[in-house]
């Protein structure tokens, strides 16, 4: 095809990354339909529409004969990549008839601009450039562009930044999150998939096309080097074929070597970011067998240029942890920048040098590339298979059946092979049913279930202790083992075992149906989540509901205390609520004789705040609408007036530091937090929030009226100062040589005779997140306080990182404190997280609706 294909600085009106411009998603998205239209190396795919409803781009470059074919060659890729069943000899044709598969990704974090302004650039050299390296790429490689991986994100931050353009807060941070939901966690849902775009990505690399190699473009602070590329540090996380951990250092050099070679400086590898990562798609793609990587440029103020003084660059304050102690040549920093002006365009250029040294160490080694994503397979199934253990089995008895369910789809998601046992089998002296869920490890993924089923350890040694034994913080949380999260039950089989079996595709949702007609009403089980979202749906539409106040038995069956009770009117909302989330109704023969209570829909409340937004704040309303929980969010104005308690029931203050809330000593909270590493960003008056003495007065009046205050972890602390109550929490000032728990699930006691504990095992799964625990006062009120959940006296640790346990040890960590007429509420551990504990989901489903 030889029509004329327009550069992006024709099409665009200025160069890429050039001073005070940005392009919008809008406008990137017309490109590359140009680029479609008037070339024939290049597909533009539209997966569907964002979460807020902007085009979601997945871009195909290679040449027009791998195009014509790409069927074909994602039926090769899948075989290659999964070579269960293919002989031998078979392979090396597979590998001559295949092409290699680069994915690569920009911006996911919106703020972060440089990727999807240099994508642009990437795909026109490709298409335009008519050299022996670029033929040879679109030959052997099919690449596979997300230009922007987070479309709302992009539009938010160019019209914030043209809007501000020419004044003093130009280049300044958006005030609120830069994704409707998750805003910076957006990379952290690459294991649970809550949002669309975490949706789109899965299917493209998890069970669509199964690249070899992927990178992820990212931005990070303005102070240390100019670039990060590839490998990561130590520690590692286990269970990847060592071949993945071998390619990372291969990529990544060969990147380090093209920029040097084209004069960028300050290119650091091998530092600085830890091979054990959070599940985000750049760390979970090792698990993946996909060579998982992220370039981070040192950030500009979005299009303005930042002047950086040689005297203010610095590697990591002398800790040898990360490979980056001090800003000096060392083997893995050869060629420090010297300082000077740091402008966006310096970061698309030197990521376009890394993006494209990623498609031209691959279309040089294609044959290597393959052959080692097949050894990668067939390596890990037959460890699989030797190791233990040689299944994990997810049995149909659990607490929560259609939150397994939920497990299985999330497996199925990643492209994990799940597999339905079609009659009873037996193991180590155990039956499993029909209807048991298998996840045989003999399969490619045996490292990501591992990580997702199985128990995780953190490490705690050389790699993770700085020289005074100060543990260092993980990326993220120390572990991400979903079924813990989940509260869902997963045995692992040890012995080899037989038994008749089929491979699913989808899981079979627990049949929903309306059982019986009855003139009195309609009985369905608490233990469920989705229950709580069938009593919402019910209120919403007019029913009366009840929850039972002690067990309840309706023929063969028992309901525990907390289960819900329909009115008989409701019959036709019940077969459609029953079909939809596969819930049971059972019929009732007459009155309950037993305590109840009448459930009102809840008016609940939810402190947002600018500052950058909270990104609790978001994922709670993600989780509140997945539930049908109705909720406003309220600012500042409104709780500083008077009357809230004539507006709401129940008010949430999400995970988040007192003075981000109040607004108060915020230079001394960030001069703590970040020890000058970060200062207060200068926000537009308007964008400067905080409640203040005056709001905090409100929401202790609107306590003492009758409403429900819940603080989520860090944000106890405020109810504990500000609030009068009888309660401290014992790890205020203690350090982190004596207690340490980044992100880990620990074993926590339930009360579960108490309102707020319906539905819950007794014994559960917390995670635990820099959090508090408490401690109750002595008082001539201690009846005005109930400890709801607690720690156990010993080996609280199920998966990750925990020193000091005897810190917590039988101390509380969900507490509900009267006072006045209402009640406070202080949660200690994230019983929300990310839209990811569903196992303690009751926990604060039962808060809002008590």
């Amino acid at each position: 095809m030889s029509v004329r294909i327009p550069s992006p600085e024709e099409f665009f009106g200025f160069q890429m990354g050039s001073e005070g411009n940005i392009a919008r998603w809008d406008r990137i998205v017309e490109y590359f339909k140009v680029l479609a239209t008037r070339s024939d190396t290049i597909q533009v795919v539209d997966m569907g529409p964002s979460t807020e409803g902007h085009p979601f781009l997945l871009i195909i470059i290679s040449s027009p004969e791998n195009l014509a074919n790409l069927k074909q060659l994602k039926n090769v890729n899948a075989q290659i990549s999964d070579p269960r069943g293919v002989a031998e000899e078979e392979m090396a044709s597979l590998v001559a008839e295949g092409r290699v598969v680069i994915c690569q990704s920009m911006s996911l974090h919106a703020s972060e601009i440089g990727g999807t302004q240099m994508a642009p650039e990437l795909a026109y050299d490709l298409l335009t450039r008519r050299d022996e390296e670029t033929r040879r790429i679109l030959e052997n490689v099919v690449f596979l562009m997300i230009p922007c991986f987070n479309p709302d994100g992009q539009i938010m931050v160019t019209d914030w930044y043209t809007k501000w353009l020419g004044t003093e807060y130009e280049g300044g941070r958006l005030p609120w999150l830069y994704h409707k939901y998750a805003g910076h966690d957006n990379n952290r849902d690459a294991f649970m998939t809550n949002l669309v775009e975490s949706q789109y990505m899965a299917k493209i690399m998890f069970r669509e096309w199964h690249p070899q190699a992927y990178v992820d473009h990212h931005h990070m602070g303005s102070y240390g080097a100019r670039l990060y590329i590839p490998p990561y540090c130590e520690p590692i996380r286990p269970h990847a074929d060592p071949l993945i951990w071998r390619e990372l250092s291969w990529y990544g050099a060969h990147m380090a070597y093209k920029l040097e070679e084209a004069g960028k400086t300050g290119i650091l590898n091998n530092a600085q970011f830890a091979g054990w990562g959070h599940f985000g798609f750049h760390w979970i793609g090792n698990f993946h067998n996909i060579a998982s990587m992220l370039t981070e440029s040192a950030n500009a103020k979005l299009a303005t240029p930042l002047y950086i003084h040689s005297t203010q660059l610095t590697g990591q304050n002398g800790s040898t942890l990360r490979g980056f102690a001090q800003y000096k040549p060392q083997t893995n920093f050869p060629h420090p920048w010297n300082g000077g002006w740091w402008r966006l365009r310096d970061i698309v250029e030197q990521q376009k040098i890394a993006g494209w040294s990623l498609l031209d160490m691959a279309a040089r080694n294609k044959e290597t590339v393959l052959r080692n994503a097949y050894l990668k397979g067939k390596r890990q199934t037959e460890r699989g298979a030797e190791e233990t253990p040689k299944a994990y089995a997810i049995p149909p008895s659990q607490h929560d059946p259609l939150t397994a369910t939920k497990l299985v789809e999330q497996l199925l998601m990643q492209g994990i092979e799940v597999k339905r046992a079609l009659q009873q089998f037996t193991v180590d002296g155990l039956l499993y049913p029909q209807g048991t869920y298998v996840i045989f490890l003999a399969q490619p993924k045996r490292g990501l279930i591992k990580n997702l089923l199985g128990r995780t350890l953190y490490p705690d040694d050389a790699w993770s202790r700085e020289t005074d034994n100060t543990p260092r913080l993980p990326y993220d949380t120390a572990t991400d083992t979903i079924a813990e999260f989940m509260g869902v039950r997963v045995i692992p089989i040890e012995s080899r075992f037989k038994g008749e079996f089929e491979v699913i595709t989808k899981p079979e949702k627990p049949a929903g149906a309306v059982v019986g007609t009855s003139t009195t009403g309609y009985v369905f089980d608490g233990r469920l989540n989705d229950s709580f979202k069938a009593a919402n749906i019910l209120l919403s539409k007019g029913v009366t509901v009840k929850r039972i106040d002690e067990a309840l038995q309706v023929n063969e069956r028992w309901f525990p205390p907390g289960s819900f009770i329909a009115s008989s009117d409701a019959e036709n909302v019940l077969i459609e609520i029953a079909r939809e989330q596969g819930i049971a109704f059972y019929a009732l023969e007459k009155e309950v004789d037993i305590r109840v209570h009448e459930v009102k829909q809840p008016r609940i409340a939810m402190y947002q705040r600018f500052y950058g937004g909270n990104i609790d704040e978001g994922w709670t309303r993600l989780l509140l609408e997945q539930f049908s929980f109705p909720y406003t969010t309220v600012k500042d104005d409104e709780v500083k007036k008077d009357g809230l308690s004539e507006q709401y029931d129940v008010f949430i203050l999400p995970d988040d530091a007192a003075p981000l809330i109040t607004g108060e000593k915020l230079e001394e909270y960030y001069e703590k937090r970040f020890s000058g590493r970060r200062v207060l960003p200068k926000d537009p008056p308007e964008y400067r929030s905080g409640i203040g003495a005056e709001g905090v007065e409100n929401l202790n009046k609107f306590v003492e009226e009758g409403g429900t205050l819940i603080a989520f972890n860090e944000a106890c602390q405020l109810a504990l100062e500000r609030f009068g109550l009888r309660v401290k929490n014992v790890l205020k000032d203690v350090k982190s040589k004596e207690f340490f728990c980044p992100g880990s699930t620990l074993k926590a006691e339930i009360d579960t005779s108490h309102r707020l504990a319906f539905g819950m095992p007794e014994k559960a799964l917390v995670l635990f997140k820099t959090g508090p625990a408490f401690n109750i006062v002595p008082s001539e009120a201690n009846e005005d306080y109930e400890v709801i959940v607690t720690y156990p006296e010993r080996n609280l640790l199920e998966s990750g990182w925990l020193i000091g346990e005897e810190k917590i040890a039988k101390k509380a960590a969900m507490i509900a404190a009267k006072k006045g007429s209402g009640k406070i509420l202080l949660i200690g551990f994230r019983v929300q997280h990310r839209v990811q504990t569903h196992g303690t989901f009751k926990l604060l489903f039962n808060s809002l609706l008590n």
